[in-house]
């Protein structure tokens, strides 16, 4: 079996960044220490939107959203 080997590349950061992302990193390598903030930053912004909307919406809003979605599903059909 042949593992390919991935491409690698340098970003410029400034080095007091650096240095605290390197302290935040631990021992854990550069690509999966990015991907785990990436994914981390995106889920609190899903999450922060949904309680967001979900503090503007009423009950009766959500009630509303849910019926409409309940009877666009059920018109929706491939023809």
């Amino acid at each position: 079996m042949v593992k390919l080997l991935s491409k690698y590349v340098t970003i410029s950061v400034p080095d007091d960044v650096k240095k605290l992302l390197e302290k935040a990193k631990g021992k854990e390598d550069w690509g999966s220490f990015l991907l785990r903030l990436y994914f981390e930053a995106k889920s609190l912004k899903g999450k922060r939107a949904f309680d967001e909307l979900t503090s503007i919406l009423t009950e009766e809003d959500l009630r509303a959203i849910v019926e409409s979605s309940r009877e666009f599903r059920e018109r929706f059909q491939f023809r």
